[in-house]
This record gives structure tokens, C-alpha cells and sequence, in this order.
């Protein structure tokens, strides 16, 4: 008998207003909720799967908008979890837009891959010409506090930031099979990695500051004077978030969710 599967959609979106950002438009279904906690910075979304995790044949997507002028900071009210996986993969898709004049700030927890899980993750953010992104994407191999290694794991992950229908960044990460193995060969044993790229007329001013932050295993590179790119691998979830808060305080002008400080 076929199990049944968590599917899920939310849509929101951001508009400026007497200087403020609000909701505009909002919609969920199925397992996707949000919460809008009071912020004076910006339009705080908290994305909610209440599934509670992931697992094969599992489907959410996010469509999010930030209006021109609008101001919006989307993360999670925890770490996401991709369980084992009994039959296909997990997949979840995010598509951002970011209009003129607007900042989206894209601050997920970790996600945390547990041994057997199947997952594939597309992370799709349109800017316009006149905008600002903070974006990280944290991934934990399996939880050491527990003893956990991966040694049969399925993950493909994709992450593309246009800009004026141009490409402007490209990643894409895919590990199959005994994660232990590959990650002693590539990364000497490391349990978790971190993307982070920051786009801002003022990238440039960080990167020097970045570098000195960032511990041997990560790396921060210009790929444009208003595009700074940081790559960070650790040995587990808590090395990883120790070396990733004070980069993402600089960078968000110490305006990070209160979900990163629990």
C-alpha cells in the first residue's frame, strides 16, 4: 500500500508601504505554512514544513516576490530534515524575485541529511538591476551528536541567481552514494558545508573582513565588484554555525531572525 505523501505550496508576496513592508499577497497549502513575527527591519517570514521533514515522493515549493522598494527576510523556524527515503526522491523548489529597489534576505537553517535520504533541492532567485540579496544555504551530513554517518545518501541540489534575465551566479551540488568516503577524499572529513553569496553595491567593502572571519576550511571571492560569494566547509553543525553568524551579522547589518540565535 502506498504511502501517503506531504505536498505543499506557498506563495508570498512583499510590497512597500509608508516606508514599511508588508503582505501583499499570501497563500499556502497543504504542509507549507508561514508566521510573520514583528520586525522593524523588514517583512519577516518564518517558512514552516509541518510535516516535519522530508522523505521520498514529498513535494514543497516556495514562490516568493519582494516588491519594488520592499524589504523581505524569509528563513525557517528550524533546521529542515531530509529522512530515508523508502521509494523515489524528496523535492523541493524555491523561486525568489527580487524587484527594484529591494532586498531579500534568504536564511534558511541548516538542512540536515540523514542516511538513506533522497532529496533534490532548486534554488531559483531573479534580481532586477537596482537590488540586494543575502543568501545561505547550510547542509549537515547526518547528526554527529548521534554517531551518524552517511553511507548511502542521494543529493543533488541547484542554485541560480539571475540578474535582468542574465546569469549571474551558477552552483550545483551532487553526492551520491557513501557521503563518509567522498567527503574524507574531498573535504577531509568535513560533516558540513555552507554556501552564502551577498550581492550589494558595497560587496566589495566586506571581502577583506569576510576572509579575516572565515576559519582555513572557507573561502570568500569577488566575482563582481557588487557580488562577494563565500564557500565554508566544518566538521559539524556547530563549528559551521559558529564561523557562519558573525559573517551573516556583518552582512545583514546584524539584523538576522531571532530563529538564529535559539
Amino acid at each position: 500500500m502506498r504511502q501517503p505523501r506531504a505536498i505543499g505550496a506557498l506563495t508570498l508576496k512583499a510590497k512597500a508601504r509608508g516606508g514599511r513592508s508588508a503582505i501583499g499577497h499570501l497563500r499556502s497549502s497543504g504542509c507549507m505554512k508561514a508566521l510573520f513575527p514583528r520586525s522593524q527591519h523588514a517583512l519577516e517570514a518564518i517558512v514552516i514544513n509541518t510535516a516535519g521533514g522530508l522523505t521520498g515522493g514529498d513535494r514543497v515549493s516556495l514562490n516568493a516576490v519582494a516588491e519594488t522598494g520592499a524589504h523581505v527576510s524569509l528563513t525557517t523556524q528550524a533546521a529542515e530534515r531530509a529522512y530515508r527515503s523508502a521509494e523515489g526522491y524528496a523535492v523541493a523548489n524555491s523561486h525568489l524575485t527580487v524587484e527594484a529597489g529591494a532586498q531579500l534576505s534568504w536564511l534558511p537553517q541548516e538542512l540536515i541529511l540523514f542516511e538513506g535520504a533522497a532529496l533534490r533541492r532548486n534554488l531559483r532567485i531573479e534580481l532586477a538591476s537596482d537590488t540586494q540579496l543575502l543568501m545561505v544555504e547550510p547542509v549537515v551530513f547526518g547528526r554527529a551528536a548521534m554517531g551518524e554517518r552517511l553511507h548511502h545518501v542521494s543529493f543533488h541540489d541547484r542554485i541560480e541567481i539571475s540578474r535582468n534575465g542574465a546569469p549571474l551566479y551558477r552552483d550545483a551540488v551532487q553526492l551520491d552514494g557513501d557521503l563518509v568516503a567522498q567527503m574524507a577524499r574531498l573535504a577531509r572529513g568535513a560533516g558540513a558545508m555552507a554556501s552564502l553569496v551577498f550581492v550589494a553595491p558595497d560587496a566589495e567593502r566586506h571581502l577583506n573582513a569576510v576572509r579575516a572571519m572565515l576559519p582555513e576550511t572557507g573561502g570568500a571571492s569577488l566575482l563582481q565588484p557588487d557580488l562577494l560569494a563565500i564557500r565554508l566547509v566544518a566538521d559539524d553543525s556547530f563549528e559551521l554555525r559558529c564561523a557562519l553568524l558573525p559573517i551573516l551579522d556583518r552582512l545583514s547589518g546584524d539584523t538576522l531572525p531571532t530563529s538564529w540565535r535559539l
